[in-house]
Parts: C-alpha cells; sequence; structure tokens
C-alpha cells in the first residue's frame, strides 16, 4: 500500500534546507515550552 506523492510534494521531502527549516522551526517550539517553565527551569 503505497502511496503515490506528487513530484513537487517528492522534491520538498528531498530538499535538505526545508528539512533544516522544519527542524528549526520544531526546535524553537520545543524551547519556548521548555523556557516556559515546564522544564526544570523555574527560579524560586
Amino acid at each position: 500500500m503505497t502511496q503515490k506523492i506528487s513530484k513537487s510534494e517528492h522534491r520538498k521531502m528531498q530538499n535538505p534546507i526545508i528539512q533544516l527549516f522544519k527542524y528549526i522551526l520544531l526546535s524553537l517550539k520545543i524551547l519556548k515550552i521548555v523556557a516556559g517553565g515546564h522544564g526544570g527551569t523555574r527560579i524560586n
């Protein structure tokens, strides 16, 4: 059951710049959550 993907979708998946950009965005979201006080950074 392989899903047919279009050429543009395939190009997006193969593009390392887009992959890097997605990774950076994800990292920023995680950092925001951690900095927001969810991970041991609370100051009493």
